[in-house]
């Protein structure tokens, strides 16, 4: 007999996320906590069985699109911007929290061998790529801020990954060396990136050649599947190489292929990362709720008060070192204070507020090895998951559910500078699309009716007029005008290409207009069939 279970278990998967989906639009709590709350009940249901969650298929299966889907919508001019802020919480943070956390564990443990404190402190130490995008971005906080929590939620991930493997192998082996692991944190870095970069030029080229958009939206989806599994066959670092293959598809992929394939891609992507991220949290309060059974209740404080202190060593760290980072460079160096604005107490706190943890810490505690290499169990493994499950546990819920009235208490003033950009973007296209009609009729391509007829439907912007008719000059009429219509999208597309590109408008801006052309583009398509 056929074995239906998987088949049920996802289509009860995809219930719940509906579910809790429409029923969270009612609740002031972030969609990541309600789910990681579902999983927790779900998981202590008589006869559901919790799935066992191996560490490589969290890395291999849910990291490399979430990284590359968080990368290309990252703005490349907004994250060069703040690229000083972004490192000292990617990395500077990283280290600092690592090393708190480390003496912290010796405290609680005295007799944790250092090398595992240290590789608890890079388990715990980077926030959640997934969590801050999830709760932050549908949150009105300033744009400035949400670039920052997502830059270094991108690059977090490979400086304590490159500490967590250092510490281990370090508890394994017994051999510990700095001056190693620094050489082996540039080179696992930059061959990262190259990977990606080249993964990311191997998608564009190939998806200018393919003129299929299916195919090409399947590109758009092996792309990081691809850069993780070669970075990972080379030990380098495989997060990188998915950042960087996001950002660079996102800088070409709009000449690469056309408007149809950037709008299914972009729904198939929607899809992808809003049911990835659900099923991540989903999995961490089940896999939470599993780990509780498996513990005797006469143990269970002494396992989770560890976590607890652990967890308030993680947000006090971060609560003092953000604004040391973010004012300290501002009195030592009068370049940084005369070229970069000066931040709002408010968007301070909001950064050294916002540190959830996720999917990469439960991921690389479990994947703590069970033996050294004299063949004696790995010190204190046991404690580490429940210190690093109680730490999740703690920042999505404490945190995650204080964003929202800590925002509205904010009250931060409505940001009008993406509007300029935005209105700036619109009248150069419409110029240079009024050129390129101008071009046309000084070519004799266009005959002076059609011309009259465009030039009014540009100057208003408003929907344009479909014609109903069947006679052959009709029809001959609608295909000149279709085909100019194109040509002036498409000197419109790389007018918003070029200010992009020096520049002049953001990333954000780009889609929003592309999208536009996009969509008028799809409906050009219909109508001319």
């Amino acid at each position: 007999m056929t074995d239906h279970s998987p088949i049920l278990a996802g289509i009860a998967f995809v219930t719940l996320v509906v579910a809790l989906t429409a029923f969270g639009r009612r609740l002031p709590v972030p969609p990541p906590v309600l789910q990681v709350l579902a999983g927790l009940g779900l998981a202590a249901l008589p006869g559901v069985t919790v799935p066992t969650l191996q560490p490589d298929l969290v890395f291999f299966v849910f990291l490399p699109p979430i990284l590359w889907a968080a990368a290309f919508f990252t703005s490349l001019r907004e994250f060069k911007a703040n690229r000083r802020p972004i490192g000292l919480l990617a990395i500077g943070l990283v280290v600092v929290t690592t090393v708190s956390v480390a003496f912290v564990a010796r405290w609680l443990f005295p007799d944790m061998p250092w090398a595992v404190a240290v590789a608890l402190g890079a388990i715990v130490s980077p926030p959640d790529a997934v969590a801050a995008a999830a709760v932050v971005s549908r949150l009105p906080v300033p744009r400035r801020v949400i670039v920052i929590l997502e830059g270094e939620s991108l690059v977090n991930d490979a400086s304590a990954l490159v500490l967590y493997r250092t510490a281990v192998a370090a508890a394994v082996t017994g051999v510990f060396s700095v001056a190693e692991s620094m050489v082996r944190f540039f080179l696992d870095a930059g061959v990262g990136v190259l990977i990606g970069l080249a993964t990311g030029w191997l998608l564009i080229q190939t998806a200018r050649r393919t003129r299929d958009e299916m195919a090409e939206v399947l590109l758009t989806l092996a792309g990081p599947y691809v850069a993780w599994l070669v970075a990972e066959e080379l030990h380098v670092s495989a997060v990188l190489a998915c950042v960087a293959g996001g950002l660079y598809t996102r800088q070409y992929l709009s000449t690469a292929v056309g408007p149809r394939s950037r709008v299914q891609a972009r729904a198939v992507w929607d899809l992808l990362v809003f049911a990835l991220n659900a099923m991540i949290f989903v999995l961490l309060g089940m896999q939470f709720t599993a780990l509780l059974c498996s513990t005797t209740m006469a143990t269970l404080p002494t396992l989770l008060y560890p976590g607890l202190i652990i967890s308030l060593v993680l947000v006090a760290v971060r609560l003092v070192w953000v604004p040391v980072a973010t004012w300290c460079p501002r009195f030592l160096s009068p370049t940084i204070a005369r070229n970069e604005p000066v931040p709002s107490a408010k968007a301070v706190s909001l950064v050294a507020w916002t540190s959830m943890r996720g999917i990469v810490s439960l991921a690389t505690a479990l994947a703590l090895p069970l033996t050294l290499a004299d063949g004696s169990p790995f010190p204190y493994r046991q404690e580490l998951l429940y210190i690093t499950m109680t730490a999740i546990l703690f920042t999505l819920v404490v945190q995650g559910c204080t964003l929202a009235p800590l925002i509205r208490w904010f009250r931060f003033a409505p940001e009008t500078h993406h509007l300029h950009e935005e209105r700036l973007a619109r009248l150069e296209a419409a110029r240079r699309a009024q050129d390129e009609l101008e071009d046309a009729v000084r070519e004799g391509t266009v005959s002076a009716e059609d011309a009259r007829w465009l030039r009014a439907e540009l100057r208003e912007r408003v929907e344009r007029s479909h014609t109903t008719g069947t006679s052959g000059d009709a029809a001959g009429r609608a295909r000149s005008r279709d085909a100019l219509r194109t040509r002036m999208r498409e000197a419109e597309r790389r007018l918003l290409l070029r200010l992009r590109n020096e520049g002049a408008i953001s990333d954000e801006v780009l889609r929003t207009l592309e999208e536009e052309l996009d969509l008028d583009a799809m409906r050009g398509h219909s109508h001319a069939h």
